[in-house]
C-alpha cells in the first residue's frame, strides 16, 4: 500500500514540476531576479543621503540623532535566501471555482521555489498549520527542488486551526542569515492580541523581508442568495445554520470587507508586502504585477 502511495505522489510531483516550470519562464520575463537581485541584502554602513537615494533606505535612528539624513548602505548578495512559509490548516480545503485554497497555495509556492532554484538562490519549506508539521531547511539543487515539492503535495495533518504566531517565531528562530520570507496563507486567523500574528509577523519583518501571499476564494466575501444553509468549520468541526438570504449575504459582504481591511492595515503597520492571489484566476500574472512594482519603487 506504501509503495503505491508513494508512486502515486511521484506523478504528482512530476506533473507539479511540468505546471511550475512552465510558469516560471513567465515569472522571469516579469521581474523575478530584477525584483530581488540586488536589492541589497547585507548591511555594509550608513553614509549622508544623496539626491536619488531611496527614501526606504533611510537609517532614521542615525538621522534622529545627528541631525541630517542618512541612509544605509547594502552589498549585494548574489545569492539569497528564500525560505516559503505554507498554510496547510484545514481551512484550506475551500474552493469553488477552479481549485481549493489549498492547491492553490502549494502551486504558488512551487513556483517561488523552482524560481528561487533557477536564480540560484537557497530555498527552504515550512508546512504549518496548528503547529509545525514540515521544516526543509534552504538549501539548492535538483533533489531539494523535488524534496519541497514532495512535502508540498503530502497530504496535512489538518487538526486544529492556523497558528501563525508560531510559524513566524520558528522560521526567525532557525534563519541565521537574513532571508526572503513568503508567508502564504489565506490569513483567517486572529490578527491583534496574544494569538494574533500581526505582532509575530512584524517581529520577523524587522529581522528578514517578509511578503504575504494572500489566498482567497470568491465566495468567501461574495455569498450566493440560496436561503438557510448548513455550514461546517472545517477548523474547529463547528456547524451551524446560516442565512443566505439576500440582506444576509449583504451584511456578510461588508463583514468580509471590514475584516480584509483590518488585515491590510496590519500589513501596513508589519511593513509588508501583500500579493493576493485567488482561486479564480491565475496566479502568475499578480506574482509578475508584484514583482514589477517592486522594481519600478526601487528605482
Amino acid at each position: 500500500m506504501t509503495q503505491i502511495l508513494t508512486e502515486d505522489l511521484m506523478r504528482e510531483v512530476k506533473r507539479l514540476k511540468f505546471r511550475t516550470q512552465r510558469r516560471v519562464t513567465d515569472l522571469f520575463a516579469g521581474n523575478y531576479q530584477s525584483a530581488f537581485k540586488g536589492a541589497g541584502i547585507e548591511f555594509a554602513e550608513v553614509r549622508e543621503y544623496e539626491p536619488g537615494d531611496d527614501v526606504r533606505s533611510i537609517d532614521w535612528n542615525v538621522t534622529a540623532r545627528s541631525g541630517r539624513t542618512f541612509v544605509k548602505r547594502f552589498v549585494e548578495e548574489r545569492q539569497l535566501t528564500v525560505m516559503l512559509g505554507v498554510d496547510v490548516s484545514a481551512s484550506g480545503l475551500f474552493g469553488t471555482r477552479g481549485c481549493l485554497k489549498i492547491d492553490l497555495a502549494r502551486e504558488v509556492a512551487a513556483v517561488l521555489a523552482c524560481a528561487a532554484a533557477r536564480g540560484r538562490d537557497r530555498v527552504g519549506l515550512l508546512r504549518f498549520g496548528a503547529g509545525a508539521e514540515e521544516f526543509i531547511p534552504p538549501s539548492t539543487g535538483r533533489n531539494h527542488l523535488l524534496h519541497i515539492y514532495r512535502e508540498l503535495l503530502r497530504e496535512p495533518a489538518l487538526a486544529g486551526g492556523t497558528d501563525i504566531p508560531d510559524a513566524a517565531g520558528l522560521i526567525g528562530g532557525l534563519l541565521r542569515r537574513r532571508a526572503l520570507v513568503f508567508l502564504v496563507s489565506d490569513f483567517l486567523a486572529p490578527i491583534e492580541g496574544d494569538e494574533g500574528w500581526e505582532r509575530a509577523v512584524k517581529l520577523l519583518n524587522r529581522r528578514h523581508e517578509v511578503i504575504a501571499v494572500r489566498v482567497r476564494d470568491p465566495f468567501e466575501s461574495d455569498l450566493p442568495r440560496v436561503g438557510l444553509v448548513r455550514i461546517r468549520d472545517a477548523e474547529t468541526g463547528r456547524s451551524r445554520v446560516v442565512d443566505f438570504s439576500r440582506r444576509a449575504a449583504r451584511r456578510y459582504a461588508e463583514q468580509a470587507r471590514a475584516a480584509r481591511g483590518a488585515a491590510d492595515k496590519a500589513f501596513g503597520r508589519a511593513g509588508v508586502g501583500v500579493i493576493d492571489v485567488s482561486t479564480d484566476r491565475p496566479f502568475v500574472p499578480a506574482l509578475i504585477r508584484a514583482f514589477n512594482r517592486r522594481v519600478g519603487g526601487r528605482r
